[in-house]
């Protein structure tokens, strides 16, 4: 599909859509990385914590993360992403404020696993959820605005929580913080459709131009008849190994950044908000021009693997500067920071360009699941690093060389075979009742 075709196909959905998806995994990002916060301001005094405890703790929400994103995704796919992210968003909220109301360390164990458990489905059922409404040309930078949820919200989350704490607490912080989940959860329910047939804010033609073209994206993509035949795919495992170094480079940033910051600048609350919010503003800016490049040209893996790279040599760089020079170490933190999160759009495209319906969804838990186990093991790696060593330069070390692992393993995916051109190549009256899960194959 040209540009030009692709911008007479219902333009409205960019508007309708992109800000509700936003916004929820927005709330979900919200929820999970304010753990950081309160670990700098004090959570770990008021509740007896260790340092090694205090790392495992972050981590628990990765774990109960792991363990329902393959469930999350097969209910998404076969039956209701509008009625699973609804419950999803209720409960989590209610997790997110309860944490405020801990008094032990098995009751913040617990909301913590938990509030990973009901956030797992998010991430893939938003992407099934983009995958039923975008064609192969927009798909990057709808998921860009997707994942902008994630360096957006940790920008003004920064500055809010640091705020929050200095005013009140730590425990008020997770509680104000927790109900707004709750009160999205009914305008979800209001605005969303599943598919676009259902949707009172498109034409009938428009309905019908959208379906015939992204009916015929599922004529090039090989037989898959089920999740087993497709997580044994080569292109899947390397993408889940890859996504899992991947993730301990980004969460061991994200959810330490603050106290790395207090440690090495000796700053109050406010400060480090302000300071933490500085590299996800860069992301974001990074993440929506890597994803339109990566459109325009249909080119997936080159904006993956070289960021990565350069993250990785912002890390490696950040631990040579030490503590030398405390603002050149936090602006090569800033690039590492841009860096990790600019190709997110790139790489969930890929998944939906090499599988067919059917199982696209399950494959993307898949990596996701296992982005969460690599995300459970940096936050408890770093965590741990930086308490046992009372200095961020291991975990720099660690965190780079993660990068530098996720780098060669982008490098050994195949991408689809004439993937920029394939979908134009076939006939465009194809009916509307066409089996999307079983069509020719394209050599990968």
């Amino acid at each position: 599909m040209t540009r030009q075709n692709r911008k007479t196909i219902a333009p409205q959905r960019w508007w309708y859509i992109m800000p509700i998806v936003f916004i929820t995994y927005s709330l979900a990002y919200l929820d999970r990385a304010n753990f950081s916060f309160a670990a700098a301001a004090g959570i770990n005094r008021d509740l007896g914590i260790t340092e090694g405890i205090s790392s495992l703790l972050g981590a628990l929400f990765f774990l109960g993360y792991f363990f329902f994103q393959i469930p999350g995704a097969v209910y998404a796919e076969r039956r209701s992403v509008k009625k699973l992210v609804f419950w999803c968003l209720l409960l989590w909220g209610i997790c997110a404020s309860l944490t405020g109301m801990v008094s032990n360390i098995p009751m913040l164990a617990a909301i913590r696993f938990t509030l990973g458990m009901v956030e797992a489905a998010v991430m893939p059922a938003m992407l099934i959820y983009i995958s039923n409404w975008f064609t192969r040309d927009e798909r990057s930078l709808a998921n860009t605005f997707l994942m902008l949820g994630n360096p957006v919200t940790v920008l003004w989350m920064s500055v809010v929580s640091g705020y929050l704490i200095n005013s009140f607490g730590w425990r008020e912080m997770f509680i104000i913080e927790g109900i707004p989940a709750v009160i999205w959860a009914v305008a979800w329910w209001l605005l969303v459709q599943d598919k676009p047939a259902q949707a009172r804010w498109l034409s009938a033609d428009e309905k019908a131009e959208l379906q015939t073209q992204l009916e015929k994206e599922q004529q090039n993509l090989k037989v898959v008849r089920n999740y087993a035949e497709a997580f044994k795919s080569r292109n899947v495992i390397i993408l889940c190994a890859q996504y899992f170094c991947w993730s301990i480079g980004v969460y061991g940033f994200v959810l330490w950044l603050p106290s790395i910051l207090r440690h090495g600048g000796q700053m109050d609350m406010v400060e480090a908000g302000w300071l933490s919010s500085v590299p996800y503003l860069a992301a974001t800016l990074a993440m929506l021009l890597v994803s339109r490049v990566s459109d325009k040209l249909q080119e997936r893996k080159l904006f993956v693997w070289p960021l990565l790279l350069l993250g990785a040599l912002a890390f490696l760089g950040s631990y040579l500067v030490g503590s030398h020079s405390f603002w050149l170490s936090f602006a090569l933190l800033v690039v590492a920071g841009a860096a990790m999160y600019a190709p997110y759009g790139p790489f969930f495209a890929i998944i939906p360009e090499m599988l067919p319906r059917n199982v696209s969804g399950g494959a993307m838990a898949l990596i996701n699941a296992m982005g969460a186990l690599g995300s459970f093991l940096g936050s408890w790696v770093v965590g741990y690093l930086n308490g046992s060593t009372g200095s961020p330069a291991a975990s720099y070390i660690f965190m780079g060389g993660a990068l530098l692992l996720s780098v060669w393993l982008m490098l050994m995916v195949k991408p689809a075979c004439g993937s920029s051109s394939s979908s134009a190549s076939v006939n465009v009256r194809q009916p509307a009742s066409v089996n999307t899960a079983a069509k020719p194959p394209v050599s990968r």
